[in-house]
This record gives C-alpha cells, sequence and structure tokens, in this order.
C-alpha cells in the first residue's frame, strides 16, 4: 500500500499540469486558425483539404512539443504557464515568418489543397517546437 501511496504522490500535479496543457493546446488551435488568411478547420471539415489538415496537425504537434518541454522543466505552475505562453508566441511567429519571408504565397498554395505547401508549413511547425522545447532545458 506504501508503494501506491509513493506511486500517486504526484497524482495533483499531473493532473493541474496537464490540464493547463489541455487548455494551452485548445487556445493555440484558436489563436492559430485566427492569424492564417484560411479557416484550416473549415477547410478540414467541409472541403476534405488534405493541405489544411497537414498544416494544423503539425502546427499542433509542433506546440505540443513545446508545451511538453516546458512542462519537464518547469519549477512550478506559473513557470510552465509563462513558458507556455513564449512557446505560443514563437509558434505563431514561425508561421509568420514563412509566410512573409519565404513563401509569401504559402497560405493561398494550402487553401488550394496544395500538399507540398502543407508539408512545408508542418515541418516547420514541428521543427520549432522541437527547438522551443530543447531550448527550455535550464
Amino acid at each position: 500500500m506504501d508503494l501506491l501511496t509513493q506511486s500517486l504522490a504526484g497524482l495533483g500535479s499531473f493532473v493541474v499540469y496537464f490540464a493547463i496543457s489541455i487548455v494551452f493546446l485548445m487556445l493555440f488551435k484558436i489563436i492559430f486558425v485566427r492569424i492564417t488568411p484560411y479557416d484550416e478547420w473549415k477547410l478540414v471539415k467541409e472541403e476534405k483539404n488534405t493541405a489544411a489538415a497537414i498544416t494544423l496537425a503539425g502546427s499542433i504537434l509542433g506546440y505540443a512539443l513545446a508545451i511538453s518541454g516546458a512542462a519537464s522543466n518547469s519549477v512550478n505552475f506559473i513557470d510552465f504557464s509563462i513558458w507556455g505562453v513564449v512557446a505560443l508566441l514563437a509558434q505563431m511567429l514561425a508561421y509568420v515568418i514563412v509566410r512573409i519571408g519565404f513563401m509569401p504565397r504559402i497560405a493561398e498554395r494550402i487553401e488550394a489543397g496544395e500538399i507540398p505547401a502543407g508539408l512545408l508549413m508542418a515541418a516547420t511547425s514541428v521543427s520549432v517546437g522541437l527547438l522551443n522545447a530543447a531550448c527550455m532545458t535550464y
């Protein structure tokens, strides 16, 4: 019984970190679909646009990687929340940099269903998420 008690000692922290993580993921998705000039959710659900699905999936995965790094390395819930916001801003900045700096027509290409454009954006999002997570070690 003592072993079970010891194993479950961190359950409260797990629940709080997990709940904050889910809220962050939902917030990220809401913000991400608003900064893009098209509605990925509509493109995926109604138009079955594969490029938009790839883009949205990559962005969510990238952000999940970033907040997992924040959760693993934070010292408390506030620290985690601060770094979760930093990660969110970094992911949004990555989208803007690709869209403005490297491929100004990427939004139109994704909206038109061009899979290579969706893959490029997804790979960028996952890459930035990995870098985010790695840089949050302290």
